[in-house]
């Protein structure tokens, strides 16, 4: 297995066994030397699951190497092998995708069902990746000029470290994994420490896949040294990372000052634009949705409400959203009637709750409180909705991740997207109209790379890339997609004569 037992204290001071995370490195689990431990608990219930080694920047190294040893080899593997190498990942993880996505519930809190659309999407990353021999062929010219014929290649870019988030433990790691092995590189992952055990589960599932050699793929546990260490690492040609904006920029700025090819998905505050002639009953469940689902922990939750049209009419979209909201259950995601599991932990819960008390001391009015919401762990939190005081007010343009639907009023169309593109982020905008018109004019005016008509979650399918936009995104090619097979290979262009 994965996992050693362990024995650690728990916060009553007893003992009990928990699994002490391993890192795998040259086609085996290593005990790691790491220079310090976590511990990752149930988001749901405060226990502990799992101890987590914060590996040092001697161990990211040994990593490192042994993946670069491995992949010329791998890259002189015929594109059509890889292919069916990574069509075993896919066979494994169809096979235990009720399993993984248990795990990420356990390990990250959201719901049964929430997870495994988040496996499912993963696997359908896997399945993208597996059109590679036809996505990697290149192009040529005959006769540019008297025997003269010239040839474009793409060839693998070397090693690619992935730096992922606790948000979805399982489908993040699945961008870039698969894409990254068929194309003929090789990877590093770093899964977010928060919620590793689904990360550890996935590579448990790759280990022994005969096609996929032994060095080729490597997990290492950690945090913040983790990182560096591989944004650093000489040994590194490209970084794919998901994470809030702050993170997002210094990775993209360390990489790339190493030399680094870099992908950093950054954070979101994404809005959902109502018409007046929106569809309530269409409109108000994808709406909580968004927001709600997940605890409102995804960079395309819908977190701002934009509500469009005279006062009534905006009254009436609140009133249904409120009443709708009230509604739903919190609780643990393991809960088949859970509407609204818990946050990642106790801070963040926080955060969320801190920032909804300085709205309101700025003058916004909360229309659903969901503060009152308890649990032994300290992470529930129930949906909340506040009508923002004013439209540049924190709570109406910063990301907060967390159960909170805020409101914001607009005379009309042109208004709303006023609004909506002076924020600073670009990743997703809704909007839910009958008008065809509407909808194509905000289609067209709006400044988000990923952008739902009458949908709540504009959440690409994996043959599109995950495509934000300004702080949302740093970088010149995006996850999935064509841009996954541009950003892993790099070009060659080759110019022949012969007489």
């Amino acid at each position: 297995m994965a996992v050693a037992r362990a024995r650690a204290a728990t916060d009553a001071g007893e003992t009990s066994d928990i699994r002490a995370l391993r890192n795998y490195v040259a086609g085996a689990w290593r005990e790691p030397e790491a220079g310090g431990w976590l511990e990752d608990r149930d988001p749901a219930t405060g226990q502990a699951l799992a101890r987590v080694p914060l590996s040092t920047a001697a161990e990211v190294d040994r990593a490192v190497r042994a993946v670069r040893d491995a992949q010329p080899a791998w890259a002189a593997v015929p594109p059509q092998r890889r292919a069916r190498a990574v069509m075993a990942l896919r066979d494994r993880l169809v096979s235990h995708r009720d399993e993984l996505a248990r795990l990420v519930t356990d390990d990250m809190g959201k719901t049964l069902t929430e997870a495994r659309g988040e496996v499912g999407r993963g696997i359908e990353s896997v399945e993208a990746a597996l059109a590679v021999p036809h996505l990697l062929k290149g192009e040529s010219l005959e006769g540019v000029a008297t025997g003269v014929d010239a040839a474009q290649i793409r060839q693998p870019v070397g090693v690619v470290a992935a730096i992922t988030p606790f948000n979805f433990p399982a489908m993040i790691p699945l961008w870039f994994l698969p894409f990254a092995l068929a194309t003929g590189n090789g990877i590093v992952l770093k899964p977010s420490e928060r919620d590793p055990v689904p990360a550890s589960f996935i590579f448990e599932l790759l280990d022994g896949i005969e096609e996929i050699p032994a060095g080729i793929a490597a997990l290492v546990h950690g945090a913040r040294e983790a990182v560096d260490a591989l944004l650093t690492h000489p040994g590194v040609d490209a970084i794919s990372f998901v994470g809030q904006a702050a993170t997002a920029r210094h990775v993209a700025e360390t990489a790339t000052r190493a030399g680094k090819r870099v992908q950093a998905l950054g954070g979101a505050k994404n809005s959902m634009i109502v018409m007046p002639d929106a569809d309530l009953a269409l409109a108000v469940p994808a709406m909580l949705a968004s927001a709600f689902g997940s605890a409102g922990q995804r960079c395309l939750a819908g977190s701002v409400a934009v509500l469009v049209g005279e006062g009534a009419r905006r009254a009436q979209v609140r009133e249904r959203l409120v009443e709708a909201a009230a509604g739903m259950r919190v609780g643990a995601g393991g809960d088949p009637a859970t509407d609204v599991p818990p946050v990642i932990a106790p801070e963040a819960r926080e955060r969320v709750a801190e920032a909804i008390a300085r709205a309101e001391a700025d003058g916004a009015r909360v229309d659903l409180d969901g503060r009152g919401e308890i649990s032994t762990a300290g992470t529930a939190m129930g949906p909340t909705i506040v009508v923002a005081p004013h439209r540049e007010s924190e709570i109406a343009r910063e990301e907060l991740f967390g159960p909170l639907l805020t409101v914001v009023e607009a005379d009309d169309l042109d208004d709303a997207l006023a609004f909506v593109n002076g924020s600073r982020y670009g990743n997703a905008a809704a909007i839910f109209t009958g008008s065809g018109a509407a909808a194509r004019h905000f289609r067209d005016r709006v400044e988000a790379g990923m952008v739902g008509v009458n949908v709540g979650v504009a959440a690409p399918v994996a043959w599109f890339p995950f495509a934000g936009w300004k702080d949302s995104f740093i970088g010149d090619l995006h996850a999935n997609g064509a841009d996954a097979i541009e950003f892993y290979t790099r070009k060659k262009v080759i110019t022949s004569r012969w007489e």
